[in-house]
C-alpha cells in the first residue's frame, strides 16, 4: 500500500513540476518577443521618422496598391503600436488584447509585404503570426504576469 502511495505521490510531484515548467517556458516565450516587438518600435522610434518613412518610402515605391499618402501616418503610427504591444507583453499586462491587436497589426505587416511582392520577409513574418496564435491559445498558461497578479485574466 505504501508503493502505490509513493508511486501516485511521485506521479503528482511530476504533473506539478510538468505543469510549472510549462508555465515558466510560456512566459519566457512571452517576455522573449515582447522584448523583440518592443525593440522593433523602439529602434524605429530612437532613428527618427524621417528615417523610417524614407524607408517605407522606398520599400513601397513598386507597390501600386499602397497609396504614397498612407505611408506618413503609418510610419507615425507603427512604430509607437509595436512599442507599447511588446512593452504590455513583457509586462504581462492586457495580455489577450495584446496579442489580438498584435495579430492584427501583423495582419496588416503581411497584407503590406505581399504587396510590396517581398517574399521573403513575409514568409519571415509568419513565425511572428504563429507566436501570436500559440500564446492567445495557451493564455491559461500567462500566470507570471500582471493580469494574473492584479486577478485580470489576461482580458
Amino acid at each position: 500500500m505504501s508503493q502505490s502511495v509513493s508511486t501516485a505521490s511521485n506521479l503528482e510531484t511530476v504533473s506539478t513540476r510538468k505543469a510549472s515548467d510549462i508555465v515558466i517556458a510560456y512566459t519566457i516565450l512571452r517576455l522573449s518577443f515582447g522584448a523583440n516587438i518592443l525593440l522593433h518600435g523602439l529602434s524605429r522610434i530612437l532613428n527618427g521618422r524621417p528615417a523610417f518613412l524614407a524607408y517605407l518610402t522606398h520599400y513601397f515605391e513598386h507597390a501600386h496598391l499602397i497609396s504614397p499618402g498612407m505611408l506618413p501616418v503609418f510610419g507615425a503610427v507603427l512604430p509607437w503600436a509595436e512599442t507599447t504591444l511588446g512593452l504590455l507583453l513583457m509586462l504581462g499586462l492586457f495580455t489577450r488584447f495584446t496579442l489580438i491587436a498584435g495579430a492584427l497589426v501583423m495582419t496588416v505587416l503581411v497584407i503590406g509585404t505581399n504587396l510590396a511582392q517581398d517574399w521573403l520577409v513575409s514568409g519571415l513574418q509568419l513565425p511572428y503570426c504563429f507566436i501570436y496564435y500559440y500564446l492567445l491559445i495557451h493564455l491559461e498558461q500567462n500566470r507570471m504576469s500582471l493580469d494574473a497578479s492584479l486577478g485580470i485574466g489576461g482580458r
